[in-house]
């Protein structure tokens, strides 16, 4: 078997156990959001304060924080009141479906409405990997370069939702954000971009609220590269228009 049979079999089997995961927890009305970014996009930040928002809210939120080593981001996170576990990767750069699984069994609070799963800081392998979630999101931060979407565009074309971070620095890092909006939607087009700032607290009410319509069944956005198709992942590169 080649190496590329080889990752088709690794990711459909993660995709059948995403599909059954994603099955068993809407069954128990939980959205499961998959935040993916570059490391130090201000993910960790962001997530702390829409905990924090919620548990502010009496909604009942939890977190599954991942990273290669150390527990530092569990312990910010659990600053917000809300539930947090770490999930270590031991080197692996991303989450797999089977790592999410085996982490909640016996730990997520049964009346969790929603589920932010923090994947590993990395625009790559993680697009791959279906985690059962009901929704995606990418976030990127204002330092980084509008041509991301561009140079990414497995990661940005299966977002259902894109959010600038750390937009307090726009003006200091020259951001474009005219030209960072029409990259995402040459990759994504009509998927909804939510500026954000830990900071200010700009955007936090707003990501909170789209995870609960998602919930709820409300519409979402079909990405051309949608990362739970019921099937095998897509791998090859959006369209650029």
């Amino acid at each position: 078997m080649c190496r590329s049979d080889v990752r088709q079999a690794v990711l459909a089997k993660n995709d059948d156990l995403a599909a059954s995961l994603r099955e068993e927890l809407t069954g128990q009305g939980v959205a499961v959001v998959n935040l993916l970014s570059s490391p130090g996009s201000g993910k960790t930040e962001l997530l702390g304060r829409v905990l924090a928002h919620a548990v502010r809210r009496g909604v009942p939120v939890a977190a599954l924080t991942a990273d290669l080593a150390t527990e530092n981001d569990a312990t910010r996170l659990a600053r917000s009141g809300a539930p947090v576990q770490q999930l270590l990767t031991d080197g692996l750069c991303h989450l797999e479906a089977r790592q999410v699984r085996a982490r909640l069994a016996g730990w997520l609070p049964r009346d969790t409405s929603v589920l932010f799963v923090e994947n590993v800081g990395n625009l790559v392998c993680p697009a791959s990997y279906d985690l059962g979630e009901t929704l995606r999101i990418v976030l990127m931060a204002v330092t980084e370069g509008e041509d991301k979407p561009l140079k990414y565009p497995t990661a940005f074309g299966s977002a259902h939702l894109v959010v600038i971070t750390k937009t307090d620095l726009a003006e200091a890092a020259g951001f474009d954000e005219a030209a960072f909006r029409e990259n995402v939607r040459r990759v994504n087009p009509g998927v909804e971009i939510v500026r954000s700032c830990a900071h200010t607290g700009d955007g936090v009410a707003a990501l909170l609220d789209r995870a609960l319509a998602v919930r709820d069944g409300g519409p979402a956005h079909r990405p051309p590269l949608a990362p739970h198709p019921h099937g095998h992942h897509h791998t090859e590169s959006a369209p650029v228009a």
